[in-house]
C-alpha cells in the first residue's frame, strides 16, 4: 500500500470525541467514527456502556400524511450482556414491552421540537452494543437521539438534554446506579431545553409534592451542563439544517372557510359536551365545504387539515379568552363520577370506573408466584414481574370498526403508568404470596383512560382483597397558552378535545400522602416552573376528591378474604437440603402430591414452598405429607402409614412418601404372632411407633398397643 493510499485511509477514520462528567462518571460522544452515511450518528460511551445513536430522514416528505412521521426504536442486543437470546431461533425478535417504554420516553421530548409542517420521514434509532449495569443504556440513548438529532442536518429546535433522578435517605441522586435504583424512593425522568421542562417520567413512593418539585427542578439544572456540552458538539461537527418543503395550510384556504363559517357557527358546533354531537356538527361543515370546493382540488386535498386547525383556534380562543370549556365546565372542575365494583360474579376481582365519556372495567385475577412474568432483558435485577398491569383500547370504546391486532405502543404505555402508579402501594411477597394481574378494559374513551386505570385497578384489587397499603387515584391536566409565558390556562380532567387541541397533558397519579406516578406529555417547547407547580397542586386537590367522595363510598379498604373462586395460598419453610427428598427423583416425589392432592406446589431456592389450591382441605393435606417428608424421623415419634410389603419376619410400612421403616413380627402385637398376614395385609392403613433407628439408618417400628400406649 503507498503512503497515499494509507493517508487517504487514514483521514477518512478520524473522528471526534468529546467528553464530560455526569452523575460520576464520563460521558464521551464520539462523532464521525461510525455511520456516515446517517444524517447524524453519536456512538455514545457512559462508563463502559456504549449506544450507537443515529438520525436519518427520507429525501422527500411522505404522501398522504396530515402529521409529521417521527419513528423512534430502542434495539436490545442480548450479546450487549454476554447472553444469547431465549427461544428457538436464537435470535431477537420484537420489541419487548421495555424496550417501547424508552421509545416513547424518547420520543415525547423530541417531537415538539421538530417543524410542525415538517412530513418528511424521520427514524431515531438506537442500537444497544454494551451494557454497564451502573450507566443505565436507555438513558444513554435518550442523550443519544438529542446529539445525533442536534448535529444532523434534519430541521430541529434543540438542543435538549435528559437527566435521571433518586433519592435515598431524603437526598437526590443524579443518574443513580442499578444497586441504587433498587433503595431508591423516587424514579424520575426530566427532559428539558435551555429554558423549560419538555417531558417528566416519574415512579414513586408516595413522595411529596413539593418534594417532587424540587427534583423536577435539580434534574433541569443538570440539564443545562449538558445542554452546554452538546453546543460544544454541534459547534464542531453540526451540520447546516436542510431546507424542506412546508406543509403549512395555505392561508387562503384559511381565509376562505372563516368567510363561510363564521366564528360564532365553529363555536356553537364545537362546544357542546357530548363528543358525538361535536363530530357530527364538525361533518355537517364539512359536508358542506366540501361541496363549496368540488372544483379545487388542491384545497380538498388540505380541508381536513383546515377544518381540524380552524377548530383547534376555536377552542383554544374560547378557552383561554373567555376561560370557556366546549363542555360548559369550569376550568378546575372534574366530569362527573361514578365508582362500582363486583360487576363479574365469579373473578377474584372487579371494579368500573366512570369519568365523563371516560369508562374502564378493570379485573384482577390472583395466581401463585410460579405465574409471574418471567423477562429477558439487559437488566439482570429484573427477572420477573410479580404485578402485570395491562391495558386495552378497542375500537368500540370511540365508536369505530377497527379490528384488533394485539396492544400498541399506547396500549403499552397507559398500561405501564398505571402499573407504576400502583406498585409503590402493593403488599411485599411475604404478606401476600400471589402473582397479580389487573387487565383495565376501555368500555368507553374521551381523555385520559389511563388515569381512570389507576381508579379502576386500586377498586378492583381491594375488592379482591389484595391488602394494597393506601388508596390511589390518577387524574389529568391540560393546558392552553397564549403569546406570552404568563398568559395561561391550567384545566382540571381534560377531555378529548381539550387533549389534542391543547398544550399538555400532564398526568399525575398518587395517595393521600404522596405522588406515585407522573407523566407528562406537551405539543409546545415547554413548560415553565410556575405552570409545573400550579399542574401539580391541581392534580392533588382532584385526586383527593376522587378518594374520598367518589371511591371510599364504594369500597373504603381491602377486604379481608378473598373470593371464593380465587386459589388460597399456604406458605411454609423447609430445610433447602430436604429440596431434593420432596422433589425426588425426576420429580416423582412432588407429582404424586399434587396428584392425590390436586394442589399446585412450588419450592424456591432458598426453601420456601408455595402450596395452592382451592380447597383448603387438600391444601392442609399436602402441607401435612410434605411436612412428614422433611421432619426428622426420631424415636418415639408415632405415624399413620401404609403397609407396602409383606415379609416372613415383619411388614414393610411407608410411613412418608420417601421413607420406610419395618415392623418385626414380634412387634405386631403383644401376643405371639404366627403368620404376618394374620395381623396386617398390603395397603392397610396402621398406626406404627419409631422403636429405634439402627446405625445404618434402617428405621425399627412397634404396632404393639403397649409400645403406643393404647393397650388397657
Amino acid at each position: 500500500m503507498d503512503e497515499r493510499m494509507a493517508g487517504e485511509m487514514k483521514e477518512k477514520v478520524m473522528y471526534k470525541s468529546f467528553s464530560m462528567e455526569l452523575g460520576g462518571r464520563t460521558l464521551t460522544v464520539d462523532v464521525g467514527r461510525v455511520c456516515a452515511q446517517a444524517n447524524g450518528a453519536a456512538l455514545m460511551h457512559y462508563g463502559d456502556t456504549v449506544v450507537l445513536s443515529t438520525a436519518t430522514a427520507s429525501a422527500k416528505p411522505r404522501e398522504g400524511v396530515d402529521f409529521f412521521p417521527l419513528s423512534v426504536e430502542y434495539e436490545e442486543k442480548m450479546y450487549a450482556v454476554g447472553k444469547f437470546p431465549g427461544g428457538f431461533k436464537k435470535r431477537e425478535g420484537k420489541a419487548s414491552d421495555n424496550a417501547v417504554l424508552i421509545d416513547r420516553v424518547i420520543d415525547r421530548p423530541m417531537r415538539p421540537l421538530f417543524p410542525k409542517d415538517f412530513r418528511n420521514d424521520v427514524l431515531l434509532d438506537n442500537l444497544v452494543l454494551c451494557v454497564d449495569p451502573d450507566c443505565s443504556p436507555e438513558y444513554t440513548a435518550m442523550l443519544g437521539s438529542a446529539i445525533a438529532t442536534c448535529i444532523s442536518d434534519i430541521p430541529f429546535d434543540g438542543p435538549c438534554a435528559t437527566t435521571q433522578i433518586g433519592m435515598i435517605d431524603g437526598e437526590f441522586i443524579i443518574n443513580p446506579t442499578n444497586d441504587q435504583k433498587q433503595v431508591s424512593d423516587m424514579q424520575l425522568t426530566v427532559a428539558s431545553t435551555r429554558d423549560k421542562v419538555i417531558m417528566i417520567e416519574a415512579g414513586a413512593n408516595e413522595v411529596a409534592e413539593q418534594t417532587m418539585i424540587d427534583a423536577i427542578y435539580a434534574a433541569h439544572s443538570v440539564n443545562q451542563e449538558i445542554i452546554q456540552f452538546i453546543d460544544r458538539i454541534v459547534a464542531e461537527c453540526g451540520k447546516e439544517k436542510m431546507t424542506y418543503e412546508s406543509f403549512a395550510v395555505p392561508a387562503e384556504l384559511m381565509e376562505k372557510i372563516q368567510e363561510l363559517v363564521p366564528a360564532a357557527e365553529m363555536e356553537e358546533a364545537v362546544f357542546t359536551d357530548e363528543k358525538q354531537v361535536r363530530e357530527a356538527n364538525i361533518q355537517a361543515i364539512t359536508d358542506r365545504l366540501e361541496e363549496e370546493f368540488k372544483d379545487n382540488e388542491e384545497w380538498l386535498a388540505r380541508l381536513g387539515e383546515a377544518i381540524y386547525a380552524y377548530e383547534k383556534k376555536t377552542v383554544r380562543k374560547m378557552i383561554l379568552k373567555d376561560q370557556k370549556r366546549p363542555d360548559g365546565r369550569k376550568i378546575d372542575q372534574i366530569r362527573p363520577l361514578a365508582a362500582e365494583i363486583d360487576l363479574l360474579p365469579r373473578v377474584h376481582g372487579s371494579a368500573m370506573f366512570t369519568r365523563g365519556q371516560t369508562q374502564i372495567m378493570d379485573i384482577v385475577t390472583l395466581a401463585p408466584l410460579s405465574d409471574c412474568q418471567k423477562l429477558e432483558g439487559l437488566d439482570e435485577n429484573i427477572t420477573y414481574k410479580r404485578y402485570l398491569h395491562q391495558y386495552n383500547f378497542p375500537s368500540y370504546s370511540v365508536g369505530e370498526t377497527k379490528p384488533s391486532r394485539g396492544p400498541g405502543r399506547r396500549e403499552i404505555g397507559h398500561g405501564a403508568l398505571a402499573e407504576r402508579a400502583l406498585i409503590p402501594v402493593l403488599p411485599s411477597e411475604e404478606e401476600f404470596p400471589y402473582a397479580i394481574r389487573a387487565v383495565s378494559e376501555t368500555m368507553e374513551s374521551n381523555g385520559s383512560t389511563s388515569q381512570a386505570s389507576i381508579c379502576a385497578s386500586c377498586l378492583a384489587l381491594m375488592a379482591a382483597g389484595v391488602p394494597i397499603k393506601s388508596m390511589v387515584a390518577g387524574i389529568s391536566c391540560g393546558l392552553v397558552t397564549g403569546e406570552t409565558d404568563d398568559d395561561y390556562i391550567v384545566l382540571t380532567d381534560i377531555q378529548g378535545l381539550e387533549d389534542f387541541f391543547g398544550d399538555m397533558d400532564f398526568k399525575v397519579g398518587g395517595t393521600h400522602k404522596g405522588i406515585t406516578s407522573i407523566q407528562m406529555d406537551i405539543k409546545i417547547h415547554g413548560l415553565t416552573r410556575p405552570i409545573i407547580e400550579e399542574a401539580i397542586a391541581r392534580t392533588r386537590e382532584a385526586r383527593l376528591y376522587i378518594m374520598d367522595e367518589i371511591m371510599a363510598p364504594v369500597i373504603s379498604e381491602p377486604r379481608k378474604e378473598l373470593s371464593k373462586f380465587a386459589p388460597k395460598i399456604d406458605m411454609m419453610q423447609i430445610d433447602p437440603s430436604k429440596i431434593g427428598d420432596v422433589v425426588g427423583k425426576q420429580g416423582k416425589v412432588i407429582n404424586k402430591i399434587i396428584e392425590e392432592t390436586g394442589v399446585k406446589i412450588d419450592i424456591d431456592d432458598d426453601g420456601r414452598v408455595s402450596v395452592c389450591g382451592t380447597d383448603q382441605a387438600m391444601i392442609d393435606k399436602a402441607k401435612s405429607i410434605i411436612h412428614s417428608i422433611v421432619v426428622e424421623i426420631e424415636p418415639g415419634q408415632v405415624y399413620t402409614g401404609t403397609v407396602v410389603n409383606i415379609m416372613s419376619f415383619g411388614a414393610q410400612v411407608q410411613i412418608a412418601p420417601n421413607k420406610k421403616g419395618l415392623i418385626h413380627i414380634s412387634k405386631l402385637a403383644d401376643k405371639r404372632v404366627g403368620k404376618v398376614e394374620d395381623v396386617v395385609s398390603v395397603g392397610d392403613e396402621v398406626t406404627v411407633k419409631v422403636i429405634e433407628i439402627d446405625k445404618m439408618d434402617r428405621i425399627n417400628l412397634s404396632m404393639r398397643p403397649s409400645d403406643l400406649g393404647t393397650n388397657k
